[in-house]
């Protein structure tokens, strides 16, 4: 079996433009974009009546979670699906005046590891949170259909895979087309033919063939979302709930950008902070270094160490990691923006780092090197542009 394979998807017969929703771990601390989502959809079938999005999550979910695989049961028994056997689905989403094309299917999750230092086909990109699993679990564990917002990135600067699709999509049935809404711009699927499914299964292993590490995938979004499939089937072996429904993207797409999230420290003493990693990096790193924009109240000036991690932010946050635990009085903050570094560090007991983002082309070296890298260590595009709620599948 391939690395990436079709699936039976479920695609709603009617109504695309009030069933797509935006992914759930979105706009969570904005109650009136979900309030404007309900308005909009109403008592019509949606994802959203299928979905818990996490400004709703608390201690107690279970009448939510309970709604929502009735709502999943009712929506198979009834007229709201067509399925597609054995599908592959070639995406094209423009948004802002960029264009990202993807292809919807099935991956393994035997051939996912989220750990740190993983050797598998599939890995995480940023650092896995294990309390951010559980809650997720209560949902996933007893729902018949499951629906991606899962993001898995290839490196293909050679655009061998998905781009050679936009020239013969005029061949190809279309699955779907319509405008998403609150913003999420215009999206177009369209069913691959059996033998071009053939081609990009052959194009991505193609990718891996001659590389000694068979790193083919790395989870762009919806980390937590995949971590959560993957411990829910090793719970059930549930044969359908080995894998998972995916978009597989370019990581050289053109609409994908990568942009840094800094570090503020809060209630913090930032001369011994500084103090105590400059001694850190100088007693471990290597002979490479790193420069950090350090901003307290009084201050604004560079920090220059040696690195110990392949990228500034794994050498700055494996040290946070190992001050917090010595110091439980910091807290710590994740800002996107030089400016709201600058305005937050105005506070007394503050310490923000600014320091050069990632590039597109290091993630997979840098996935290499030092395996997952640490939390928030990017992002990819803003919250408008996370994939919506479109296909769906049987997990039970």
């Amino acid at each position: 079996m391939k690395h990436f394979n079709p699936a039976d998807i479920l695609l709603p017969k009617k109504d695309f433009e009030t069933w797509a929703v935006v992914a759930c771990d979105q706009y969570t601390s904005e109650p009136d974009y979900w309030h404007d989502v309900e308005a909009a959809v109403g008592d019509k079938p949606s994802a959203l009546h299928i979905i818990l999005p996490e400004i709703y999550l608390s201690d107690d979910n279970s009448e939510r979670i309970s709604a929502i695989n009735e709502n999943m049961q009712k929506y198979l028994d009834g007229d709201v699906f067509d399925v597609h056997e054995n599908s592959m689905i070639y995406v094209e989403r423009e948004s802002n005046n960029t264009l990202r094309k993807g292809i919807v299917g099935i991956i393994d999750l035997e051939d996912y590891d989220y750990r740190k230092g993983a050797t598998s086909a599939i890995r995480a990109t940023e650092a896995t949170v294990l309390e951010r699993i559980p809650p997720r679990v209560q949902i996933r564990k007893d729902a018949p259909l499951e629906m991606p917002h899962i993001l898995l990135l290839i490196d293909d600067p050679t655009r061998s895979v998905i781009e050679p699709l936009s020239d013969k999509k005029a061949d190809f049935e279309q699955a779907y087309g319509f405008e998403l809404m609150k913003n999420g711009g215009h999206i177009d699927g369209y069913f691959l033919p059996e033998d071009v499914i053939g081609q990009v299964q052959d194009a991505l292993e193609a990718l891996i063939a001659d590389k000694d590490d068979k790193l083919l995938f790395a989870v762009g979004d919806g980390n937590h979302s995949l971590a959560t499939a993957k411990e829910c089937y090793n719970q059930s072996k549930n044969p359908l709930a080995r894998y998972a429904l995916v978009e597989v993207v370019n990581i050289h797409d053109e609409s994908i950008e990568f942009e840094p999230i800094y570090r503020v420290l809060f209630n913090v003493d930032a001369e011994d902070f500084i103090e105590k990693f400059s001694a850190h990096t100088d007693a471990h790193g290597s002979g490479i270094r790193q420069t950090f924009r350090c901003i307290t109240p009084d201050a604004d000036g560079e920090l220059e160490v040696k690195a110990t991690a392949k990228l500034p932010v794994g050498t700055l946050q494996t040290f946070i990691d190992s001050y917090m635990k010595d110091h439980p009085e910091t807290k710590i903050d994740y800002i996107h923006g030089e400016e709201v570094v600058e305005n937050l560090c105005k506070q007394e007991g503050t310490l923000g780092f600014i320091f050069e983002g990632m590039g597109k082309d290091e993630l997979f070296p840098a996935i290499t090197a030092d395996g997952s890298l640490p939390r928030k260590t990017f992002s990819m595009g803003h919250a408008h542009d996370k994939r919506y709620y479109i296909e769906a599948r049987k997990i039970k």
